[in-house]
């Protein structure tokens, strides 16, 4: 029987509460983004919703297959091992389970699914293909996309079978239907996702270590046999595993590797939690594995300067537009994240408000935390939202006037717009966020295939190592998708557990 340590967790708001270090940020950012940490941290531990990870003193010297990391695709991936007869461990370098799922909002990206069907949303997987390689500006590694949406209704089915019901559609820029799944209130997909992934590992018995730091990745005739783990940054401890699946997600929250492959971005925020170091990438690099498209950086557009906090891209989704300190739509607020965040860029200040109206609230439940956390102000009208953005009233209500209208024509004839027009903004309160862009996701990672095998440069699998989720690299492109980087952790986090339990089965 599992001895367990009660560690708390505000797991619900997580998505949306945990804040990384700046990424190569100045003094002064970096200063601020300590305290957003220990901020942060201190939510962890003094939050209201309890979860269980393992004893440290029963941590046992061997397993069937190790996960490095407690993210999405990490739980994905034991859940599934575990479904196949494995007896799989998962050891997390972090005190709370979630990693930078934790952060995500809107939703996952799936097609063909049996939400959409009973919505009457007409959708394809090759749609969903065309389009997500449209974003990625061609360069995408077309037999991982092609594996990602072939197996994205088969995801949201498996999530629904362990009870995580992901049955609300939205909309994400980039796409053209609503095929964004989220939770039926309308809340952040991460905290939902985590918190129904806890409680499944918990319920499938799979022991999962915190403050469990893996520092090396073991090789035993030419293959990978276990890990070797620092825990509680004190005793170091061998482990031997038949498979080993690393999920330790990306280096949005290094300022080192930041600076390496993309000085012009030191400068920037992070939305990332502080464990997104790039560690899994240095670890499968000392064994044989490579990494590609580690300059390819997400900027995300909508994200709060002071906390680090992201304005998640649902609030646009459903209806919200973006105005510059002037009062004026500038662009369409549905493009790709790269395009929007450059138009951003353009506009005084190099910064922008979204605006929404009580509509948007209400068909968004993560705006309420927002609010609570003051990252915005409000007007009863339009007239007193704009005093206290300060912004010309006549300018911002003529523009939410013209917007209105092309809501209600359907046709976007300033910027082209013509997708999250379901709704005007006509009712108030009204709400306004101060956003800038920040560096959000890192489409660069190991190469891997679409078995989820590492491969080396020539191509060949390193026997007995899997990645899965951010981590790895070529899925995304130049530019991710939002909502397809919950999917991906979900679609490859299962693909890792079935094929690390089939690789340790044929050993047998």
């Amino acid at each position: 029987m599992k001895k367990w340590v009660k560690i708390a967790g505000l797991l619900a708001l997580m998505s949306v509460v945990l804040v990384g270090c700046s990424s190569g940020a100045s003094s002064k950012s970096s200063s601020s983004s300590s305290k957003a940490n220990k901020a942060a941290s201190s939510k962890v531990t003094s939050g209201a919703s309890q979860q269980a990870y393992t004893d440290p003193k029963t941590m046992k010297g061997k397993y069937d297959i190790v996960i490095v990391g407690a993210g999405g695709a990490g739980m994905t991936a034991a859940i599934e091992a575990k479904q196949q007869g494995m007896n799989p461990v998962i050891l997390e370098k972090m005190p709370v389970a979630g990693g930078n799922t934790l952060k995500a909002s809107s939703g996952m990206n799936a097609s063909q699914t049996k939400v959409e069907a009973a919505q009457g949303v007409k959708d394809s997987n090759d749609q969903f293909y065309e389009e997500t390689l449209k974003g990625g500006g061609g360069t995408n590694d077309k037999a991982l996309l092609r594996y990602f949406v072939d197996n994205s209704a088969s995801a949201i089915d498996w999530l629904d079978s362990i009870g995580i019901k992901l049955d609300k559609l939205t909309i994400s820029g980039g796409m053209s239907v609503k095929r964004t799944h989220r939770p039926h209130d309308g809340s952040a997909v991460g905290g939902y996702l985590v918190d129904g992934l806890v409680k499944e590992v918990k319920k499938e018995k799979i022991p999962l270590f915190v403050n469990s730091d893996i520092t090396k990745l073991n090789e035993t005739d030419g293959k990978i046999s276990g890990v070797t783990v620092k825990i509680n940054q004190d005793k170091t401890k061998k482990i031997a595993a038949k498979a080993v699946i690393v999920t330790t997600g990306g280096f949005g929250a290094s300022k080192q590797m930041i600076k390496k492959y993309r000085p012009d971005l030191a400068h920037y925020v992070t939305t990332n939690q502080a464990g997104a170091t790039g560690d899994g990438i240095k670890m499968i690099e000392k064994v044989g594995g490579y990494a590609i498209d580690m300059n390819k950086i997400q900027i995300h557009p909508t994200v709060n300067q002071s906390k680090h906090i992201l304005i998640g891209e649902a609030t646009r989704g459903e209806g919200g537009i973006l105005v510059n300190q002037s009062g004026k739509r500038f662009y369409n607020e549905m493009n790709t994240r790269d395009k929007v965040s450059a138009a951003i860029n353009k506009q005084k200040g190099k910064d922008a408000w979204v605006v929404i109206d009580t509509g948007v609230r209400q068909r968004s439940s993560a705006i309420d935390f927002y609010i609570k956390d003051k990252l915005g102000v409000e007007g009863k009208t339009l007239d007193e939202l704009a005093k206290k953005m300060k912004v010309p009233a006549a300018t911002l209500s003529k523009t939410v006037s013209t917007w209105n209208e092309a809501v209600t024509n359907k046709k976007d004839a300033e910027f082209g717009r013509t997708t999250g027009m379901d709704h005007g903004l006509t009712t108030g309160p009204y709400y306004a966020f101060k956003i800038a862009p920040g560096i959000h996701y890192t489409m660069g990672g190991v190469k891997i295939n679409t078995k989820t095998e590492v491969l080396t440069k020539k191509q060949q699998p390193i026997p007995a190592l899997y990645a899965a989720g951010e981590v790895t690299g070529g899925l995304h492109g130049d530019n991710r998708i939002g909502g397809n980087s919950v999917a991906d952790i979900v679609i490859f986090g299962r693909q890792a557990g079935t094929q690390a339990a089939a690789y340790v089965k044929a050993q047998q």
